[in-house]
C-alpha cells in the first residue's frame, strides 16, 4: 500500500506530478525539473521530504547502542551535532546510510532513508541488550528541506535562532513560524546551502505556508525529487538504493571517511581487514565526452571494449549542460582522467573520469 505523506494534498494542488517513490505518493516536479534545479543553485527553494525516517534512541546506554550500529564514532558527537555515518550488515555491505543528532547526552534521533524504514528500526532493534527506549516518530514527523543561497534570508524573519551563524551539520530546537519545539538543521543534498525543518505533522500546514510567505520576496518555490537528484548528482552524493546498497564495499564507495574503527561496531573486523587488503573496485565520477545520457545499470568499457564496470546514477546536469554520471569501475581505471566508455544503446560513447562535486 502507497502512504501519504501529510502535506499530500498540498502538493496536488500546486499541480505536483506525483510517483510513488520508496513506498509513499511523493511530488517529482512542479514547474520543470531544470527550472527547479536552478531556484535550488541560484536561489532558493523548498522540498518535502517527509517520507525519511525517523527514529529516537533515549536512556544511558543510547550512545553504545548507536556505537553498535553506525561505522561512525558517535563518542565525537556534542550536543546540537549531526554526524554522517552508514549502518555496515555482516556480509560487507551496507544496511543504509543515515544521520545522527544528538540532542542530549541521553537522546539522539537518527534520519534514515524511507525505502529502509522498517529494515533498519529491525536491524537496530536486534542490537538493543542495553535497555534503550526506541520510538519509530516517522509517521509523526514532516520534513522541509529549504535549500539555496537565500535560506538563511528567506527563512530568518521565522525565527530567533541565527541561522548563519549555525555551522554545517549543527542542529537547534527552538520556535519556527510561531510553533515550538521544532528542530532546525544545517543539513541538506543539494550541495547549494540550506536548512531542513522538522516538525510534527499537525504543524507541517503552518510552518509550509509561513516559509512560503516568508519566501516569496526571494522568489521561493516548491521543489520535486526530479531535481533533488540532479542537485545530489551534481555534487557527487550517493543514493541508497543507486550507488550504495547491501553489497556494496563502503571502502568502494568511498565511505572510508566515515569508518572509524574506535569502538566494535558490527562486521568492523572484517571491515578492517578489507581496509588493509584494498578494493578492486571503486566508485568515481564521469562526464560524458559525447552525446548520450548514462543510466544505472549501464555497462562502463575500456577503450578495447572489455567490461570494466557499471553505471549507478546518471543524468544530464542543468547546470552543467552535459552529462554526468557515478558508477563503479575496476580500480585500475578509476584515476581521474582515464577515458572510458559507457554502452548506450548498444554504442560505445566515451566518458572521462572526474573528480567530485561536478559543480563546484
Amino acid at each position: 500500500m502507497i502512504k501519504n505523506i501529510a502535506l499530500v494534498e498540498q502538493h496536488v494542488a500546486l499541480g505536483a506530478k506525483m510517483v510513488p517513490f520508496a513506498g509513499f505518493n511523493m511530488p517529482v516536479q512542479y514547474s520543470g525539473i531544470n527550472d527547479e534545479h536552478e531556484t535550488v543553485r541560484k536561489g532558493v527553494g523548498v522540498f518535502d521530504v517527509s517520507h525519511m525516517g525517523e527514529f529516537i534512541l533515549k536512556g544511558d546506554k543510547a550512545m553504545d547502542l548507536i556505537q553498535k550500529i553506525s561505522s561512525n564514532d558517535v563518542s565525537k558527537l556534542y550536543d546540537g551535532k549531526i554526524q554522517y555515518a552508514y549502518m555496515p550488515n555482516k556480509t560487507g555491505g551496507i544496511v543504509d546510510d543515515f544521520l545522527t543528532y544528538r540532542i542530549d547526552e541521553q537522546t539522539y534521533l537518527l534520519v534514515v532513508n524511507a525505502s529502509n524504514i522498517e529494515k533498519d528500526w529491525n536491524w537496530i532493534s536486534q542490537y538493543n541488550d542495553y535497555g534503550v527506549d526506541m520510538k519509530d516518530i516517522s509517521d509523526k514527523t514532516s520534513l522541509f528541506a529549504v535549500q539555496g543561497p537565500k535560506a538563511s534570508e528567506a527563512l530568518q524573519s521565522l525565527t530567533d535562532i541565527a541561522l548563519t551563524e549555525m555551522p554545517y551539520y549543527t542542529f537547534k530546537k527552538g520556535t519556527f513560524a510561531g510553533v515550538d519545539n521544532v528542530l532546525v538543521s544545517a543539513t541538506g543534498y543539494t550541495g547549494a546551502g540550506g536548512f531542513e525543518i522538522y516538525v510534527a505533522n499537525e504543524h507541517a500546514q503552518e510552518v509550509w505556508d509561513a516559509i512560503f510567505q516568508a519566501g516569496e520576496p526571494y522568489g521561493i518555490k516548491p521543489i520535486g525529487l526530479g531535481a533533488r537528484d540532479t542537485l545530489r548528482l551534481e555534487m557527487g552524493f550517493c543514493l541508497y538504493g543507486n550507488d550504495i546498497d547491501e553489497n556494496t564495499s563502503p571502502f568502494a564507495a568511498g565511505l572510508g571517511w566515515v569508518t572509524k574503527f574506535t569502538s566494535d561496531f558490527v562486521n568492523c573486523k572484517q571491515l578492517q581487514a578489507e581496509k588493509e587488503r584494498g578494493v578492486l573496485e571503486k566508485l568515481v565520477a564521469f562526464e560524458m565526452l559525447e552525446r548520450g545520457i548514462p543510466r544505472q545499470h549501464y555497462e562502463i568499457m575500456d577503450a578495447e571494449g572489455k567490461k570494466i564496470g557499471q553505471v549507478t546514477s546518471g543524468t544530464q546536469s542543468p547546470t552543467l549542460k552535459k552529462s554526468i554520471g557515478l558508477g563503479y569501475v575496476n580500480k585500475d581505471f578509476a584515476k581521474e582522467g582515464t577515458e572510458i566508455y559507457i554502452t548506450i544503446r548498444n554504442q560505445a560513447v566515451k566518458a572521462v573520469i572526474v573528480k567530485p562535486p561536478f559543480v563546484k
